[in-house]
């Protein structure tokens, strides 16, 4: 496994965004684990998290975007972030963009936050993470109302690898269902290899009965 995925991984742990215990997700499924974006709360922490969001997008997508669009809320400090380092990073001057949870009918008026979007416009979407598919049907038609962009991908910090509607990966089938691209920084798959039974900082997270607990519920829900 590369040292950023390592390093990634041991970043969402001592953020206290990966968690493991017993969770109700979105979807209404019941999860051994949980990840949750909105736990990076300080300067330092949304700095790292930008520089690896910025270098897993340049990985998959290169620099030939011009919008970075983060779904309301917690898509909003994930974007921002992100853009900031990927000017660090690699020179780039991309944009970013919000949605609005409603519609602004004074001053700044409209659905958005940031940049504007126009015709032509290619756009990667940034979420913390995607487990069933029903945040990107939020989403997508919003970018397709407010201009006739062109979404290049979509990038996740950690790939839960479930499915979505069908027996696919969320992933996979959102590929499939919108012609674009996916793409995470890293899978559960790799967080439990690097996790199971491997003492970090003076206790195991992952030991014998959480894996049982994540293996049962890959049984049900996984997909590749």
């Amino acid at each position: 496994m590369e040292a950023y995925k390592q390093e990634f991984i041991e970043f969402m742990v001592d953020s206290n965004v990966l968690k493991f215990g017993e969770f109700t997700l979105k979807s209404g499924r019941k999860s051994p684990f949980f990840m949750n974006a909105g736990a990076y709360v300080t300067g330092s922490q949304l700095r790292r998290l930008g520089q690896f969001y910025a270098q897993a997008i340049h990985d998959n997508y290169g620099t030939d975007f011009d919008v970075l669009f983060g779904p309301a809320y917690k898509g909003i400090p994930l974007a921002v972030a992100t853009t900031i380092a990927f000017s660090e990073l690699y020179g780039r001057d991309i944009k970013y963009c919000s949605n609005r949870k409603e519609i602004k009918d004074h001053g700044d008026v409209g659905i958005l936050l940031g940049s504007d979007l126009n015709d032509g416009d290619k756009v990667v979407i940034i979420e913390d993470v995607t487990t069933s598919g029903k945040s990107i049907e939020e989403t997508f038609p919003i970018l397709k109302s407010q201009a006739n962009v062109d979404v290049v991908g979509l990038m996740v910090s950690l790939n839960r690898q479930e499915r979505g509607k069908t027996q696919q990966n969320a992933l996979a089938e959102i590929r499939e269902v919108y012609g674009i691209e996916t793409g995470a920084i890293v899978t559960m798959e790799e967080v439990v290899e690097y996790l199971y039974n491997k003492p970090y900082n003076g206790r195991v997270l992952i030991d014998d009965k959480m894996k049982e607990a994540i293996d049962a519920y890959y049984a049900q829900y996984g997909a590749k």
